[in-house]
């Protein structure tokens, strides 16, 4: 398993393992001290004697298809909104965001890969709230104020005991 961080930040560590090597500390006081297993500073120095065979170029994970001028029109698409798309609701799915980003760009991704683009681009995941067109909230008001509390008092709590 992967261990926590950036791929700059797990190299800093690993370079300052080396130097801790180098100052003369056994694996056991460097691995303590940087926080990892004996056998990953044991590989580290193993590895940093063979230097051509180091891996140099992007962490890991596939690049992804879309530029950063790319993700600014599409950030700058999604705040225009649903409807400006032609969706009938204002929300933004996870389909309907693959679909605008074919339309756009003319790359696919599937919902899984728009997830992991939203969560780069900072977008939460919202879910819509669901109401009736018929609601009349007027009437809800009204309802709240004065039939509620009138069928309160007029209510005979002796009448129907509440049974558990």
């Amino acid at each position: 398993m992967r261990p926590f961080g950036t791929t700059k930040q797990l190299a800093r560590r690993r370079e300052h393992a080396l130097e801790l090597l180098r100052r003369g500390q056994s694996p056991g006081q460097v691995a303590k001290r940087v926080g990892v297993t004996e056998r990953s500073v044991r590989r580290w120095r193993q590895q940093s004697k063979q230097p051509h065979r180091q891996r140099s170029g992007p962490g890991p994970g596939h690049p992804g298809h879309l530029t950063a001028s790319q993700q600014r029109r599409l950030m700058r698409a999604l705040v225009r909104g649903a409807q400006a798309y032609g969706y009938a609701e204002e929300y933004w799915t996870l389909v309907r965001v693959a679909r605008l980003i074919w339309e756009l760009f003319h790359v696919r991704y599937r919902p899984s890969g728009v997830w992991y683009l939203l969560r780069r681009l900072v977008w939460s995941c919202q879910k819509p709230q669901r109401r009736a067109f018929q609601r009349d909230d007027g009437a809800i008001v009204y309802w709240k104020r004065y039939v509620w509390p009138h069928i309160k008092k007029v209510a005979d709590p002796g009448r129907y005991p509440c049974v558990y």
